[in-house]
């Protein structure tokens, strides 16, 4: 159709911190989909959730030599955050968004947008599926991972 590839992403945290899971799901220009991501990472809060995922789904989108890309997330302040609204004031989301601001540079055309929860069901059902698979396993480590 018009050759935008189109990613919803979403990441949470069960307890902030907790464990932790993304999910994602890519669409082709034609609205298939072509790649769903649905994977813990571990002990972390909400917002590095989000941003993991977010990195992923662009990851997944650049190994399809996707050129354009219409991002859709549930979280306003990534999405605020990536756009240069606000600001990054946690020491801890600071590399986060700089990777996902050097894989955003990677494509010729890139947008996102913040959407309400209910529209974003497909990623976040990625995401629980994977914190519900992992179960105990996902228990408190004696370090965690991420505290930001």
């Amino acid at each position: 159709m018009d050759g935008v590839f189109r990613l919803w992403t979403d990441g949470g945290a069960r307890g902030n911190p907790g464990p932790a899971g993304i999910g994602a799901v890519l669409r082709d220009g034609e609205g298939r989909v072509v790649q769903e991501i649905s994977e813990t990472i571990g002990w972390a809060t909400n917002n590095v959730a989000e941003y993991r995922g977010l990195i992923e789904g662009m990851k997944a989108a650049l190994g399809l030599n996707a050129k354009r890309l219409h991002v859709h997330m549930d979280s306003l302040l990534v999405v605020q955050q990536m756009k240069g609204v606000y600001r990054v004031k946690h020491e801890g989301l600071k590399p986060l968004h700089e990777e996902a601001r050097r894989l955003a540079k990677r494509f010729d055309e890139i947008s996102f947008k913040a959407v309400p929860r209910a529209d974003n069901a497909e990623a976040d059902a990625l995401m629980n599926q994977a914190l519900d698979a992992a179960g105990d396993l996902l228990s408190r480590p004696d370090e965690p991972q991420s505290l930001f």
